[in-house]
């Protein structure tokens, strides 16, 4: 039980950090831009392209099942202290019981509205790895609402 790592002793030593909100926000606001209208949008072409990456190493198939085996294996599950609910060829649900970047956002100071923000912004990559899988992603809760845990579905409409 001693060997075992916490989430917050994870927290605390990783080496880096996540950009502040300070500093994703200002200098486009000095250049004039409205970082609420591009983050999203770079940040769910990361996705895009994360997500086509996932799908050639998972052999091109657009099943959530190889979602779930080449982004949220057992290091995610672990980090994210994740409970798989359900996973399905065209459907993959799953619940989040801690997240880093709250975490992080929270140790920089971050007002609760900010990490609302920035957590909807980081989502959109998530969104945008769904989408190279011909999928929606609803969030049904999200801890930096103040929910008790991320709730994700991936789904394929018909």
């Amino acid at each position: 039980p001693d060997d075992i790592i916490t989430m917050e002793w994870l927290a605390e030593n990783v080496v880096g950090k996540v950009p502040e909100f300070e500093e994703l926000t200002d200098e486009a606001k000095r250049a004039g831009a409205d970082p609420s209208v591009f983050a999203p949008a770079a940040v769910k072409r990361c996705g895009l392209f994360q997500g086509a990456e996932l799908v050639a190493k998972g052999g091109g198939t657009h099943s959530l099942k190889s979602l779930k085996k080449g982004l949220f294996g057992k290091p995610a599950q672990m980090v994210f202290e994740m409970d798989v609910k359900d996973v399905q060829d065209d459907r993959f649900e799953l619940e989040f019981h801690y997240c880093p970047l709250v975490k992080a956002w929270q140790k920089q100071g971050c007002t609760d509205e900010e990490i609302s923000d920035l957590c909807d912004w980081a989502m959109c990559g998530d969104r945008g790895i769904g989408e190279a899988y011909g999928c929606k992603l609803d969030l049904l809760k999200t801890i930096a609402r103040g929910d008790d845990v991320c709730h994700l579905i991936y789904h394929r409409e018909k």
